[in-house]
């Protein structure tokens, strides 16, 4: 079976890829599991915990080949808008709810609920039902690439502000 045990990263010119592997978003979040490629070959992930995989990655071999991530067609619920205050106040709100969300000019794209498609009507907004790529945006926190994890932050009072966690409720 063939060993995926290294994220290069997005593509960069002149290296030729051996194969490529189509995931939906969740699997794309997962760090150690077995996946068939796109040629049919048996593959198995082993990347470190942290590690998710985005359009255009690529994917070292334990034998140095590459395989190149692409994002599959999944269900999702599209919105589009020519005001971008109405799709500000859609992914605010959403937002708030913690969901995975793909922003693009003038549309915005999350995995479908009834509950959030609702929420976008109450909006005056319109959700589509489609089946297309999802590549939510990362998150402001994410490690860049960097090979090493951000910091606390100190807040404007002096005291350590961890990024990851929520201070709401254990104020003094």
């Amino acid at each position: 079976m063939l060993e995926l045990i290294e994220l290069i990263g997005k593509a960069s010119g002149g290296l030729e890829v051996a194969d490529t592997l189509t995931l939906p978003y969740d699997a794309r979040q997962k760090s150690r599991q077995r996946v068939e490629l796109d040629s049919g070959r048996e593959a198995a992930i082993f990347l470190p915990p942290s590690s998710r995989l985005c359009e255009g990655d690529q994917l070292r071999t334990s034998q140095g080949d590459l395989v190149g991530v692409r994002a599959a067609d999944e269900p999702v619920s599209t919105v589009r808008s020519d005001d971008p205050l109405q799709l500000a106040r859609a992914c605010y709100h959403l937002g708030n709810r913690h969901v995975p969300l793909q922003v693009e000019a003038g549309w915005l794209r999350y995995q479908p609920d009834h509950v959030l498609d609702d929420m976008v009507r109450g909006l005056g907004l319109t959700p589509a039902r489609e089946h297309a790529a999802f590549e939510p945006e990362r998150g402001a926190y994410h490690d860049h690439g960097s090979g090493h994890a951000h910091a606390p932050h100190t807040n404007a009072h002096g005291h350590p502000h961890d990024p990851t966690h929520s201070s709401r409720g254990n104020q003094p």
